[in-house]
């Protein structure tokens, strides 16, 4: 059943069909289309027919020899090469990336959905150990990395903060990266100054992942919420190309949304409307990166007007521990709060509700409400769920072992409950 739903979400993305369209270009209903998409555990999942599944693996084989009206040939180099930072297995930047290498990585993030919902295990990485370094407190990242590197097999070795870290003592970053390259297999690096995870990637030859450097960029975070707004959006039969995003709060400081930005301008035609106080606004370097790509920017103040319409709207906290001395927040008032009356009023009922986490509950933030958690267009913790299978992914080309994990993959010997949440709706194990 995870090859049937594999290839079908591979079909769909390389011919950038919705759903209905897909469901048309194979001459079938779409209620037959979503059964053969539904989790294996569900009651309504439906086996493909042969015929079908021999006509789907038709239409992949025709595309990828660009044998399809508008397709193109397959890039023949390995993903590695093409995403690599200089040459090495290196993930500093999303500016790596370009459509067809994000997509590719998607396939591979498919193939290890059924590890990161505990159904199957893998063994792929088994003897490598992973340095989690974190100079910058985290809890989420952290552990998803961590998870992730487990659930392919190997084990983890961590520090957090600068503490514990031989930095503490004057150690340049040179010294640290060669040192614990001696005793690692890859590296996975979150520091608060920007651009010093290039400099732990430049001593060393082993995989390096910026999991984030101050204000600069967070590239996993950046492909894991592209990734979950395309699962979205196929339960509910939209393309990314031509969409309207929403990006809400400190756009200034916010690495996730620095990062989502230049992401999302890879597809084609999209609405950005960038919702911040005057203080709190998109860098304009980034800003103006977007444009030259031909997508339309609006930039406003207005919460009320800058969601009115959006596909998508992607919050994030104030980072306050970026301000600089005497820098104050000006403008975040409590009519800045997405919540749910808001969302009611000027929202549209498959509006995706993102947040790229932590949330600042307390009272005095105004980040997203809470009041929201019982809202199903709230995607944040389908959001987090993704963050394994595409850290994972990351992983996997990094070190060479992608094409090793479908053939790898075992039964899990234990039982998972079929919602990880008490409050998880049905459709959040949908594909």
């Amino acid at each position: 059943m995870n090859q049937q739903q594999d290839l079908l979400r591979d079909a769909m993305r390389r011919l950038n069909l919705t759903r209905d369209a897909f469901s048309d270009r194979l001459g079938v209903r779409r209620r037959a289309l979503d059964t053969w998409l539904l989790p294996s555990d569900s009651k309504e999942a439906r086996a493909m027919p042969e015929m079908a599944a021999r006509f789907v693996s038709e239409i992949l084989r025709s595309t990828a020899t660009g044998n399809s009206p508008g397709s193109e040939r397959a890039d023949p180099a390995p993903l590695v090469k093409r995403i690599g930072a200089e040459g090495k297995p290196q993930l500093l930047s999303v500016s790596q990336f370009d459509r067809g290498s994000l997509e590719e990585l998607f396939q591979v993030a498919d193939v290890m959905q059924p590890i990161a919902r505990r159904q199957k295990v893998t063994r792929v990485l088994e003897g490598a150990v992973l340095g989690s370094l974190f100079f910058e407190a985290s809890t989420r990242t952290r552990v998803s990395f961590g998870a992730a590197f487990c659930r392919l097999g190997g084990t983890v070795c961590d520090t957090t903060g600068f503490t514990f870290s031989s930095m503490a003592k004057g150690e340049s970053i040179y010294d640290t990266s060669r040192v614990m390259s001696g005793y690692v297999d890859a590296l996975v690096v979150r520091h608060p100054a920007q651009g010093s995870v290039a400099e732990f990637a430049r001593a060393t030859n082993i995989p390096v992942i910026n999991a984030g450097d101050g204000p600069g960029e967070h590239p996993s975070q950046a492909i894991l919420d592209l990734y979950t707004i395309q699962r979205e959006f196929s339960r509910i039969g939209k393309l990314i190309d031509g969409t309207h995003i929403a990006m809400v709060g400190d756009l200034k400081y916010g690495r996730t949304v620095h990062s989502l930005i230049r992401l999302l301008s890879l597809y084609r035609g999209l609405k950005f409307t960038l919702i911040a106080p005057r203080s709190l606004e998109m860098p304009a370097y980034l800003v103006e990166l977007v444009a030259n790509q031909g997508h339309v920017i609006e930039q406003t103040s207005s919460l009320q007007d800058g969601l009115r319409g959006a596909d998508v709207v992607y919050a994030t906290r104030v980072q306050k521990e970026r301000f600089a001395d005497g820098e104050a927040i000006e403008g975040y008032a409590p009519d800045f709060q997405v919540c749910k009356a808001l969302v009611d009023r000027v929202c549209k009922p498959d509006t995706v509700l993102m947040h790229p986490l932590p949330r600042d509950e307390r009272p005095s933030a105004n980040d997203l409400s809470v009041d929201l958690n019982h809202d199903p267009r709230l995607a944040i913790f389908r959001q987090t769920d993704n963050g394994i299978p595409i850290r994972m992914a990351l992983f996997a080309v990094l070190m060479g072992v992608e094409k090793q994990v479908a053939r790898s993959m075992r039964d899990a010997s234990w039982v998972s409950p079929a919602h990880v949440g008490p409050d998880d709706a049905d459709f959040d194990g949908l594909d």
